[in-house]
């Protein structure tokens, strides 16, 4: 008998035998859910359990980017110990027996080049002065940014004068211009031109903590959990989803502690109803005004991620190349998290190269539910 995806459980890992043999003592499992983990290559449910393919007597994490393997002839197991014991061998591809990920080879002399940028970030470094400084070819300094962190160093420079001026300027009796000349600008128009993006507000409101700006929020429950949405003037800058109302709108006051914070659940009515019905497939969560501010980079990600059609995904890596960067992926995933508006923006569809669900910024069981609900709709 054929059971629903819904009716799918994890049964207790324990040890049984087949028959009266203690050779051939092999784990009795139903497992319904382990097996969609590893068709999803699952990376969340790696160290959980081990599947052991028969045909070929290896065994696997549930992450692991081999062939697919035919279902009659999967085993799973516990641990690596009932996987050997049963006379499987471990997989070379993707070496369920590590415990600690493999080390990047470039990973070194990127942290040096790293280090280095951050204690000069109120600097202009060229290139050659920099491979010089951490004797690092600039070859290497180019290739392993875009392969390791996803950007390249004059990008990941521009971040860390830009965080240096946003920590500089909400220092007491700091005053902006000096923290725009402290942080390595060259003139404040050099910051100010893309001010609104970057800081989502001119560099004098951020110092004031968002003072002057006003902000409603409405709290609703959802099949998500908890929801609350924000809006300035403009538009809807937030949506969010945790598990209370006091942990999401301290979230907001963090981001803005000087803005004026109002609850106003009628006023944000279509809002939410709005973000509720695009849970179930409706039209009416893309037409929201929005608010959304992030940088230039950003704002392209995010733009990709609303065209990617409901119940399909795309992998950080697609979406990189969609915005013709196809180096950027670990700045696409940055993105993402970064990303402030859940479902109208969404950052769900994306996954790893493997299939896995990787992070989200609402929690990963979320993630799951959304994709689930747009593959499966009601």
């Amino acid at each position: 008998m054929w059971l629903s995806r819904r009716e799918w459980k994890i049964l207790p890992m324990t040890m049984t035998a087949s028959n009266s043999t203690t050779k051939d003592k092999v784990p009795s499992l139903f497992a319904g859910k382990a097996w969609q983990q590893v068709l999803e290559r699952d990376s969340g449910a790696d160290g959980q359990f081990f599947y052991a393919v028969r045909s070929t007597k290896v065994y696997c994490r549930p992450s692991c980017p081999s062939r697919r393997p035919t279902r009659k002839n999967v085993t799973f197991f516990p641990t690596t110990e009932a996987a050997q014991a049963a006379g499987y061998r471990a997989c070379l591809r993707c070496e369920p027996d590590r415990v600690a990920p493999r080390p990047d080879p470039q990973a070194q002399a990127i942290a040096a080049v790293t280090e280095y940028l951050e204690q000069h970030k109120g600097e202009k470094t060229k290139l050659k002065d920099l491979a010089k400084a951490t004797g690092v070819g600039k070859f290497t300094i180019l290739r392993g940014f875009k392969r390791v962190l996803g950007v390249s160093p004059g990008e990941y420079g521009r971040a860390q004068r830009l965080a240096a001026f946003k920590a500089k300027v909400r220092e007491p009796k700091v005053r902006v211009t000096d923290a725009i000349y402290e942080a390595g600008y060259g003139s404040s128009s050099r910051l100010y031109e893309g001010a609104d993006a970057a800081l989502g507000m001119t560099p004098t409101a951020l110092q004031r903590g968002g003072a002057g700006m006003r902000i409603r929020y409405a709290v609703a429950d959802s099949t998500l959990g908890t929801l609350v949405v924000g809006a300035t003037d403009r538009g809807v800058c937030s949506i969010a989803f945790g598990d209370s109302a006091e942990e999401l709108v301290e979230g907001l006051r963090k981001a803005f502690p000087r803005a004026e914070l109002k609850r106003m659940d009628r006023e944000l009515e279509y809002a939410v109803a709005a973000i509720v019905a695009g849970l179930k497939e409706h039209p009416g969560a893309i037409e929201l005004p929005m608010d959304v501010r992030g940088t230039a980079f950003q704002q392209r990600v995010w733009r990709e991620l609303q065209a990617i059609p409901r119940g399909e995904t795309r992998t950080y890596t697609e979406v990189a190349e969609a915005i013709g960067s196809p180096r950027s992926v670990r700045a696409v995933a940055g993105a993402c998290g970064a990303n402030p508006l859940a479902v109208v923006v969404p950052c769900h569809r994306v996954v790893g190269k493997d299939g896995s669900l990787t992070g989200y910024r609402w929690g990963v069981e979320r993630k799951r539910a959304l994709l689930e609900a747009e593959r499966n709709p009601v």
